[in-house]
């Protein structure tokens, strides 16, 4: 009975803990960020780096692009890809996060935001009494 009972709150546990809106969240968002990874890997190798090495003088391939030191290849080419690969991602979240997301709150932030209204005469009555009775202590 009592392994029954164990075992019973440890999958209880374990369904709370992996059914949490916030797993959820995350599993969805680390999903999403692979494929934007993928997007952008396309992006750099296949569009932006192979312009790089069109505009470079050399040869025409940035895959290529290597030093050779004891007859060890050190394609540094590959490197510079992945570089501008993580720049871009950078890039891409920080208008994401900072300029879309913070547009978004600060629109939500000033449609929530209530204006106060000006006090009302007994309200600016209470609060001179209130400051002359500061004063009196």
């Amino acid at each position: 009975m009592e392994i029954t009972n164990k075992m019973s709150s440890i999958v209880t546990e374990l369904k709370n803990f992996v059914f949490k809106g916030n797993v959820v969240d995350l599993a969805v968002g680390v999903i999403i960020g692979s494929a934007f990874g993928k997007i952008i890997d396309s992006l750099v190798k296949h569009l932006i780096m192979p312009i790089v090495s069109v505009i470079l003088p050399g040869q025409q391939n940035y895959l290529a692009w290597k030093w050779t030191i004891n007859n060890k290849d050190i394609p540094y080419g590959l490197f510079i890809g992945e570089i501008v690969n993580f720049f871009i991602i950078a890039l891409a979240l920080y208008f994401f996060i900072v300029k879309f997301l913070g547009w978004v709150m600060r629109a939500k932030k000033e449609e929530t935001a209530t204006v106060v209204p000006a006090p009302t005469k007994d309200q600016e009555l209470l609060t001179e009494i209130r400051d002359l009775l500061k004063k009196s202590s």
